[in-house]
């Protein structure tokens, strides 16, 4: 039996099991007595009734592990066979890797830990470092099972990629595999049809990060035009959002192509950061058109960031003069009206001068965020194809501009001045006309 104590191949003494309990497979952690370290044992149990796929998918975990030298991916160390009288008249393969102290990230979500914004950014760069080293060997390899669990965060707290029992060197299978692997909820459709690519695993990783910052499984959150609906389950920055939302599109043809494409993207994202300021990523062309509007744009994007008028721009057109002197004359002839008005006077200029709204579209998605100095009082987004059009429209308040879409109607400002409102609607309108570099 295999048992905490027992000594395989007169040098790994078991010390006990890692893992969930799953037939016919074992992990172990175990002592090296030759290296005098801790190390990991996978084993798989050996049968005539056992599929052949899984000794396949054994082996070629063993043999393509030799091959990666990355040091977020444990070192493979040795691979063997134990014949029968190991344990109830079983046969088992095993595989031998560095251990690494730390827990899954899937452990920490059982231990009910909250995922920050910023904890799951380094965990998406740190994954994506890995998966560039992958993805550019020659041929590329696929790990095709990313998820929490197989995720560990280091006691050096640093992310490490395990269990590459699904792994595909996609050389070997020229560009498809015919054996289905993947966690339902993590992987992608074109992954279940054996067409497996690159870009499978940043689904995955994509996947994985939304069910870090809801705590939700993925197959447990809704969908719409099969994009997973997670936003109303978070508070984070609309970028990181759309990233999100880009890395786990359903289509390939509109999912980051590559690792590296990702990992650009997202040092791009740390650029809208603040929230309170114009969060301009990787544009071309400049257009301030307005005092209180900015637009930022290039082929892949558009960004709109809109402030109250200055102080000056408010005494300028006469609005302050004027209500200074209101305010004195009611103060003198009726002084309780007079406060009153001064009190008015002081929210609507504090609102005024303290609201600021970000408008962010790209070829994928867009999204909208009002702000009230620090509070964010209102955000939406939606997809860009979906987009029938935009107007300006009048309201009683004043011209607004709208975002038509097959799902909903969205307003993208306060009112503003007819010649504000209409040269906006212009400009995103031209630019959704255009057609990208």
């Amino acid at each position: 039996m295999l048992t905490p104590g027992k000594i395989l191949k007169e040098r790994y003494q078991l010390q006990k099991q890692l893992g969930p309990v799953v037939a016919g497979r074992k992990t172990w952690l175990a002592f090296d007595s030759q290296s005098q370290e801790q190390v990991t044992i996978k084993m798989l149990a050996y049968s005539p009734e056992m599929l052949g796929q899984e000794l396949n998918l054994f082996e070629a975990e063993a043999q393509i592990l030799q091959a990666l030298n990355h040091p977020r991916i444990p070192n493979y160390r040795d691979y063997f066979l134990l014949y029968k009288e190991a344990d109830a008249g079983l046969s088992w393969f095993a595989l031998v890797q560095d251990y690494i102290p730390g827990f899954s990230l899937q452990e920490l979500l059982d231990r009910e830990k909250k995922f920050t914004e910023e904890e799951v950014e380094k965990i998406a760069k740190e994954v994506l470092e890995i998966l560039i080293y992958l993805h550019e060997l020659e041929p590329p390899v696929l790990h095709r099972d990313i998820k929490p669990s197989n995720l560990i965060m280091g006691a050096d707290q640093q992310i490490y990629l395990v269990d590459f029992g699904g792994v595909q060197s996609q050389g070997n299978a020229n560009g498809a595999t015919f054996t289905v692997v993947g966690t339902i909820g993590y992987a992608p459709l074109e992954q279940f049809w054996g067409r497996a690519v690159p870009a499978s695993d940043l689904y995955a990783l994509g996947t994985t990060l939304i069910h870090l910052l809801t705590g939700i499984i993925p197959a447990d959150l809704p969908q719409k035009n099969y994009q997973i609906q997670f936003t109303d389950n978070v508070d984070i920055s609309p970028s990181l959002a759309i990233w999100i939302n880009k890395i786990t599109e359903m289509d390939l043809e509109r999912r980051f192509k590559n690792a590296r494409e990702a990992l650009v993207s997202l040092e791009s994202e740390a650029k809208f950061k603040s929230r309170l300021q114009p969060r301009f990523v990787s544009a071309k062309k400049t257009v301030n058109f307005s005092s209180i509007i900015s637009i930022n744009k290039s082929s892949d994007m558009i960004e709109i960031y809109t402030h109250a008028p200055s102080f000056r721009e408010l005494k300028d057109s006469g609005i302050i003069g004027g209500a200074l002197c209101m305010f004195l004359g009611l103060l003198l002839t009726h002084p309780i009206y007079g406060i009153l008005f001064f009190i008015i006077i002081f929210v609507g200029t504090y609102i005024l001068f303290g609201e600021k709204n970000y408008i962010y579209i790209d070829r994928n998605s867009f999204q909208v965020e009002r702000h009230l100095f620090d509070l964010v009082y209102g955000k939406f987004q939606g997809n860009t194809r979906d987009i029938v059009q935009v107007l300006s429209s009048k309201f009683e308040s004043g011209y607004q501009v709208i975002i038509q879409s097959q799902i909903d109607k969205y307003q993208l400002d306060r009112a503003m001045n007819p010649t504000d409102s209409t040269r906006l609607a212009q400009e995103i309108n031209e630019w959704l006309n255009q057609k990208p570099d």
